[in-house]
């Protein structure tokens, strides 16, 4: 098979198929919800798409996923994974996400039977991963992992089934992700940074935008190209508009502009 996009959703179909039974975690990113498409259509009803709501996942991935599996026929089950009930979580420890996937997957493994399948693939091995160890205790599969895909590799396999724009999506890791490491993590600060995330994408389209907050202040990140477009004027606007709804959430006004660096609200600490 010369087209290494097909090869790849063969390669998956036939990897799924001796899987059967299926419960696949989606959040609503590129990534889980290529793997959700290829084993709704490969198994049918024999593959149950979960997606877990909380004050980290933005409405609008939830709305996605709704979209998506009406469009698809999907068996689509909404769970609340309870991770904002786990102290543990919301203490941001540095290994917070193992403790948000250990509630995920503690979730998905009560509700019938199955593997658990996740969209994790082989680029994300060589980042850090507290989610992983999670996904190892629960036994869950990878698939793009198994069959050797990366993140451009499945952004080709949704073209190809037909979802340009979700193909398209930014990578866009929870909410909670914003937070730096240490900080407790407050619903209402969530809503804070998306609502800040979503004024500037509104208004600016940027490639990359995170605001986050820190122990000093405030950070809003921007793609190098979309800072660099930003006048003084247009600047000191920015910051004030984020300070007024910062002081509304009772956060700190020290509003600083960026650039956007991966994982920059994450502190390891031993």
């Amino acid at each position: 098979m010369n087209n290494p996009t097909l090869k790849h959703i063969s390669d998956l179909d036939v990897f799924l198929h001796r899987l059967h039974h299926v419960k696949v975690a989606v959040s609503g990113g590129v990534d889980s919800l290529t793997l959700a498409l290829l084993a709704g259509r490969a198994l049918g009803k024999q593959a149950t798409i979960f997606h877990a709501v909380s004050h980290a996942v933005p409405d609008d991935s939830t709305n996605r996923v709704r979209e998506i599996g009406k469009r698809e026929g999907w068996q689509l089950i909404i769970v609340d994974a309870g991770e904002f009930n786990n102290p543990s979580y919301v203490s941001n420890p540095y290994n917070r996400c193992f403790h948000c996937k250990n509630s995920l997957y503690s979730t998905l493994s009560s509700r019938m039977e199955g593997t658990i399948l996740s969209g994790t693939n082989i680029d994300d091995l060589s980042d850090f991963r507290p989610g992983l160890k999670a996904a190892e205790n629960f036994g869950v599969v990878h698939p793009f992992v198994e069959c050797g895909i990366d993140k451009s590799a499945i952004r080709r396999i949704c073209r190809h089934l037909g979802y340009e724009d979700i193909a398209e999506l930014p990578a866009s890791p929870c909410l909670s992700s914003r937070i730096e490491t240490g900080l407790t993590i407050k619903p209402e600060q969530l809503v804070f940074v998306h609502r800040v995330e979503q004024k500037l994408h509104n208004a600016l389209t940027p490639k990359a935008v995170r605001c986050r907050i820190r122990h000093e202040g405030i950070a809003v990140e921007l793609d190098a190209d979309t800072l660099s477009s930003l006048t003084i004027d247009s600047t000191n606007w920015w910051k004030n508009t984020i300070a007024h709804l910062a002081a509304q959430q009772g956060l700190s006004s020290k509003i600083l502009l960026e650039p956007y660096r991966m994982g920059s609200a994450f502190v390891q600490t031993t």
